[in-house]
């Protein structure tokens, strides 16, 4: 593994890790009041994005990062959408 890639994943990793406390914490109290709607649709559509550029570039860092990041806003959003 190269140094570049070492860096995309270290900074794939915190990205990625610094979405899971705000999931565990609407899944637990299932409370989204204070989250903005927009944000997580927009930040959706950009993961998707970013996901599709990392596919056709064959990226893994890009791929692994924006597939878990995808998955922990999806569970967000949905959250939003169902409690908010």
């Amino acid at each position: 593994m190269d140094f570049v890639t070492i860096i995309g994943l270290l900074g794939a990793f915190c990205t990625t890790v610094a979405y899971f406390p705000q999931a565990f914490k609407v899944i637990k109290t299932k409370r989204t009041r204070d989250l903005s709607l927009l944000m997580y649709i927009l930040i959706f559509f950009g993961l998707s994005f970013w996901l599709a550029y990392g596919i056709l570039l064959r990226s893994a860092p890009l791929i692994i990062a924006n597939t878990i990041t995808l998955v922990t806003t999806s569970v967000i959003l949905i959250m939003k959408l169902k409690y908010g």
